[in-house]
């Protein structure tokens, strides 16, 4: 990945980390354009592979609730990524339980231990009295242009003077902030390579 305090070949911006977490990243963007700071926030929120849950098969259900109600809320769970997902990686979670009492995110059991909720606390349905749930969801990469439930995090930024943008990444969890600026910037410098390959044979 590359050094964001040095960025590679290619780029002439600077950027200054200001404050770190693993949820949060704030840093300025210096001698960049406002196109180039909107490319990179857009690239950040719609251009980096995520797990999410797509496909939902349920095979009981007698909650008070919509087959397709659990599916939605199901493929709203932030799932923790690994740093290398490949496209078509797919992960099993499956979730079996009953009432009463209220299901959360960590009753779902993951095929994987790199794929599985961010948070253990997310509830997903209240059961009644012997009300049962008995679901196989199946997990894939996805980048947000495909659809929100893929997207990383928060992504803003403000224009300070000529050139010097502050922004700010707020990840949902999947990954760290700063993993989800490396890869925007690589995936920049990816797009950017092949479009010179492109020209080059034109």
């Amino acid at each position: 990945m590359p050094d964001v305090e040095k960025p590679r070949r290619g780029f002439h911006m600077q950027i200054s980390i200001k404050s770190e977490s693993d949820k949060e990243i704030q840093f300025v963007l210096d001698d960049a354009t406002i196109g180039f700071a909107n490319l990179l926030r857009r690239y950040c929120i719609n251009s980096i592979p995520t797990f999410a849950i797509e496909e939902v098969s349920i095979y009981e259900n007698s909650s008070s609730f919509f087959d397709e109600y659990i599916a939605h809320r199901l493929g709203l769970i932030p799932l923790t990524t690994p740093a290398k997902a490949l496209k078509n990686e797919e992960v099993t979670l499956m979730l079996d339980a009953e009432g009463p009492g209220v299901t959360y995110s960590k009753d779902l059991k993951s095929t994987s231990k790199d794929v599985m909720p961010v948070s253990d606390k997310i509830p997903l349905l209240k059961l009644l009295e012997e009300q049962k749930v008995r679901i196989e969801a199946k997990a894939v990469v996805g980048i947000g242009k495909q659809h929100a439930k893929f997207q990383p995090g928060i992504v803003s930024y403000g224009y300070e003077k000529d050139g010097e943008f502050n922004f700010f990444i707020e990840s949902y969890g999947q990954m760290k902030a700063k993993d989800i600026l490396k890869t925007a910037l690589e995936k920049i410098e990816e797009n950017a390579e092949e479009i010179e390959k492109q020209l080059e044979k034109a």
